[in-house]
């Protein structure tokens, strides 16, 4: 076989695996947007008060989410990435038929906890896979797949809730919910046939062997014996060291503070409750939904342009350009529900909030967590970073609502709020933030931990 045609196999195989791995984040997207279109039938059926809805209906899935992040390192290392991305589709196939069958808001809360794990243990699960088979030049294109995937499955979410709850009356947000079973099918049918992670195979199955050959499968540019040597000298470094030893307290911190400043940017809020935010702002229900129809389209044009511009810019440039965009949009929606200006004003700042996330916070958060972790205590540095963001995702999604309740549909205050924020993450991007652009691993690695 030439060496042109095997490097098109090598790319072919290598694509595959991170699409099919980067397709639970489609289902993550799904699952974390389609709630939006089912929060007020819900509520209006089980006759939920403002603050009983914020805490099952609206955030029990997130608070599955932290425990499916904080705890997904653990398969991952123990049962490998792969066979932890096999149990996260049945999770979100559970969830989408449970939910939409539930009759009472308990059983409902539960079902939706189900999808939360899966959502929470994906985000540690797919970019771990995805950024251990990916050559460094390559993979911040390849990781921010699963972003790409997330805010596909969000525009899926919002088109699929306009269109059902146009078209089938009291009973649509069932069918929104359920829809999201036959995507969880299709990737579980898919997901058997990516192989493991090469470096999962050296570190925690000691299998060199099988290593070398996917190694080799994955990229032909890389020399097999090379690439195990570099993974075992830094295994060798870090075997030993616990994650809270000392010896990751940098990557730690710059991890948290990431996943921090993604979630107070508010960028859940505007998710979950966009037709909240619209109808606020003054457009109709029906104006609304199809709104939220376009916060999808601008988030997958706008990761499409950080897919092109981060192997390219950098994860820091990235975060620079998007915490300005943040800091003028959320300011415009906050002066527009100040002054009673809303309509339009309010639906062209969230569009460039979102573009602003889009391109920046949401287009590297996964792919710089992936990096910066040695191969040892990758995945629970990874478990670490989402665990942080899903955390304070909940709390947001658990209080703006009961915040929206009180300030009387006015939420002005709490856009100023982001707004504030963003201008400390611009801050921690210019003074903290490291470039690790094109650079391999391991030697990520040794400048993370001093080596």
């Amino acid at each position: 076989m030439s060496a042109k045609l095997l490097d098109m196999k090598n790319t072919s195989s290598l694509l595959f695996a991170a699409i099919v791995a980067a397709l639970a984040g489609l289902l993550f997207g799904f699952d974390t947007a389609v709630i939006s279109g089912a929060d007020k039938p819900i509520q209006a059926l089980w006759h939920t008060s403002p603050l009983f809805h914020g805490t099952y209906i609206m955030s029990m899935a997130l608070w599955g989410t932290v425990i499916g992040a904080l705890f997904g390192g653990i398969p991952c290392d123990k049962y490998g990435r792969k066979n932890t991305l096999i149990w996260i589709g049945f999770l979100y196939l559970i969830s989408a038929l449970g939910s939409a069958l539930a009759q009472d808001p308990f059983t409902f809360s539960v079902f939706r906890f189900i999808g939360g794990l899966g959502v929470g243990a994906s985000s540690v699960a797919a970019p771990t896979y995805i950024s251990e088979i990916a050559p460094a030049h390559r993979r911040g294109r390849l990781v921010i797949l699963y972003q790409f995937m997330i805010v596909l499955g969000i525009l899926i979410a919002f088109l699929s809730n306009w269109l059902v709850g146009s078209s089938l009356g009291e009973n649509a947000w069932r069918w929104m919910l359920g829809i999201e079973s036959f995507p969880a099918v299709v990737y579980l049918v898919l997901v058997y046939k990516i192989p493991n992670s090469p470096r999962w195979l050296v570190i925690h199955n000691n299998d060199e062997e099988t290593a070398k050959e996917l190694i080799s499968q994955l990229d032909s540019t890389i020399d097999p014996e090379e690439e195990l040597a570099a993974i075992q000298q830094t295994e060798k470094a870090d075997s030993g060291n616990g994650f809270f030893s000392g010896r990751y307290k940098w990557p730690i911190l710059l991890a948290f503070l990431l996943a921090f400043f993604n979630q107070v940017s508010g960028i859940n809020f505007v998710i979950y409750y966009a037709p909240r935010i619209f109808e606020a702002a003054g457009l109709a229900e029906s104006t609304a939904l199809l709104s939220s129809v376009g916060i999808g389209a601008v988030n997958l044009v706008f990761t499409m342009l950080g897919i092109f511009l981060i192997d390219r810019a950098g994860r820091k440039t990235l975060l620079i350009y998007g915490s300005i965009g943040y800091i003028t949009t959320l300011s415009i929606v906050s002066w527009a529900f100040y002054s009673g200006t809303g309509g339009i004003v309010v639906v062209l700042g969230v569009f460039g909030f979102i573009a602003s996330h889009a391109a920046g916070q949401g287009a590297i958060i996964w792919v710089f967590i992936s990096e910066i972790f040695p191969n040892h205590v990758r995945a629970y540095g990874q478990a670490f970073g989402s665990g942080v963001h899903w955390v304070f995702a909940a709390l947001i999604t658990l209080f703006t609502l009961f915040f929206m309740d009180l300030l009387g549909d006015n939420p002005g205050p709490l856009f100023a709020f982001f707004a504030f924020m963003m201008l400390l993450q611009l801050a921690f991007a210019l003074k903290m933030i490291p470039e690790t652009k094109g650079r391999s691993l391991e030697d990520l690695a040794k400048e993370m931990t001093g080596d």
